[in-house]
C-alpha cells in the first residue's frame, strides 16, 4: 500500500493537515523566531528569503503538513514526509519546526506519534536525518524511540558543510 503523504491527522493536542500556499504567512510568523533555528544546521531559516525557499520545497515535496494547536486553533509549526533520501520501504519524517511556546511539553511527541502511526500504514521503517550537532533534535528523536544508525548524509546548509546522522524507528517498535 502506498503511503498517503497528505493525511489529515488529529490528536489530543495537535491537528496536522496538508500545507497550502496560503499557509506561508502563518508559518513564517512562527519560523521568524531565530531561537527556533539556533542549534539547527540551517540556522538562517528564520530569514524570510531562506524560509520562502524552505516553504516552496516543502510544498513541492508533496508531504508538508501544518501543525495546529487544537486548543487555540493557532498554527504552531510544520513537518513533512519525504521519500527522496529514504531507502526502500522507508519514509523520512523531518523538516520539523515548532513554536517555542510549544517546546518542552507533549506537542512534539504527539506530532511524531501521529506521523509515525500514519507512516507505518505504508512503510516498515521511518528515518530521521538530524544535524550531528543538533543535540536538541537528537534527544527528541531518541525520546520517541529513534535508534542511531551508521548512516550519514553530507550537505551544505547556511553556507557551511554539515554532517547529518540518521535515526530510524521500525514498525512494531514501541515509541516513547
Amino acid at each position: 500500500m502506498a503511503l498517503d503523504r497528505q493525511p489529515h491527522l488529529i490528536g489530543e493536542l495537535i491537528e496536522l493537515r496538508p500545507a497550502t500556499p496560503d499557509d506561508f504567512g502563518a508559518l513564517f510568523v512562527v519560523a521568524s523566531d531565530p531561537l527556533i533555528w539556533e542549534v539547527h544546521p540551517a540556522h538562517d531559516r528564520w530569514q524570510e528569503p531562506v524560509f520562502r525557499r524552505f516553504f516552496a520545497d516543502g510544498l513541492a515535496s508533496g508531504g508538508m503538513l501544518v501543525a495546529i494547536d487544537r486548543a487555540s486553533g493557532a498554527v504552531i509549526g510544520s513537518s513533512r514526509y519525504d521519500f527522496g533520501r529514504a531507502e526502500p520501504d522507508e519514509v523520512e519524517i523531518g523538516w520539523t519546526f515548532l513554536a517555542r511556546s510549544h517546546w518542552g511539553g507533549r506537542f512534539n511527541g504527539e506530532m511524531k506519534r501521529l506521523m509515525l502511526d500514519h507512516a507505518f500504514t505504508g512503510v516498515s521503517r521511518v528515518m530521521f536525518m538530524i544535524g550531528d550537532t543538533n543535540i536538541r533534535s537528537r534527544r527528541a528523536v531518541e525520546k520517541i524511540g529513534g535508534k542511531l544508525t551508521d548512516r550519514l548524509h553530507h550537505a551544505e546548509m547556511a553556507g557551511k558543510p554539515v554532517t547529518h546522522v540518521i535515526y530510524t524507528i521500525d514498525r512494531g517498535t514501541k515509541a516513547g
